[in-house]
């Protein structure tokens, strides 16, 4: 089974191994999606984390015990049409090219089957056109 969530740290346990500890103590796997770590500073991790349910629950209440603050994504990337310019910004930081312009019309695409929610977009778009729905 996979999960997508986002985990918040409070300052005191940015240096915490937190994905080795998730591997080795509850054989879950942790595929960062998005890191935003820096000393002294809250940090906040986006992890798809696959393994057995009971493990992924395990992990998740570990986690919170260790005053992560743990946040089931089920969020989606929405675009404002009326807004969009389709300028392209957005495809340039878009890892996975669910963002993309379309090569005759140049127009904005959004393939959403292929959007790992990253964010990376919603701060690129200079008339915040990108949003999503939580």
């Amino acid at each position: 089974m996979k999960k997508r969530v986002t985990l918040t740290f409070p300052q005191r346990s940015i240096n915490m191994p937190v994905t080795y500890r998730l591997a080795k103590d509850f054989n879950v796997a942790a595929n960062i999606i998005r890191a935003q770590v820096a000393p002294n500073q809250i940090g906040k991790l986006v992890l798809e984390l696959a393994g057995d349910i009971d493990q992924l629950d395990a992990a998740i209440d570990w986690m919170r015990s260790q005053n992560i603050t743990v946040s089931l994504a089920s969020r989606e990337i929405l675009i404002d049409e009326d807004i969009c310019v389709h300028c392209g910004l957005c495809t340039g930081v878009c890892p996975t090219e669910a963002l993309t312009l379309d090569k005759e019309t140049f127009k904005l695409t959004f393939t959403r089957s292929r959007c790992i929610v990253c964010e990376q977009c919603i701060p690129t778009c200079p008339v915040q056109a990108i949003s999503t729905n939580l």
